[in-house]
């Protein structure tokens, strides 16, 4: 049970690591990060929060939590706000073979 435990935490830590690197990846690609850090960000929020998000996103600093964070709502599409403003829009009449 152990061995099968352990390879969850492996999978899940590598899609987590892959999902980052694409994310920074595209992140970079249009411009969002580059080699000037020019901007300090600074707030309060809790510790457990923090914990809880780089635990999440298999991150160890805040640095990099920061520009994952920011570069995943920067490049985040609008595809469900767009799908619910087509609810209602296909007609009753037409056979969608379900």
């Amino acid at each position: 049970m152990s061995a099968q435990i352990h390879t969850a935490a492996d999978s899940e830590a590598t899609v987590a690591l892959t999902r980052n690197k694409l994310v920074l990846e595209q992140a970079r690609a249009v411009g969002l990060l580059g080699s000037a850090k020019n901007t300090r960000l600074s707030g309060r929020v809790s510790s457990e929060l923090i914990d809880a998000a780089k635990k999440r996103a298999h991150v160890r600093s805040d640095t990099e939590l920061l520009e994952l964070a920011l570069s995943r709502l920067a490049l985040e599409d609008d595809f469900g706000a767009r799908l619910v403003k087509r609810k209602g829009s296909i007609h009753s009449d037409i056979d969608l073979g379900i």
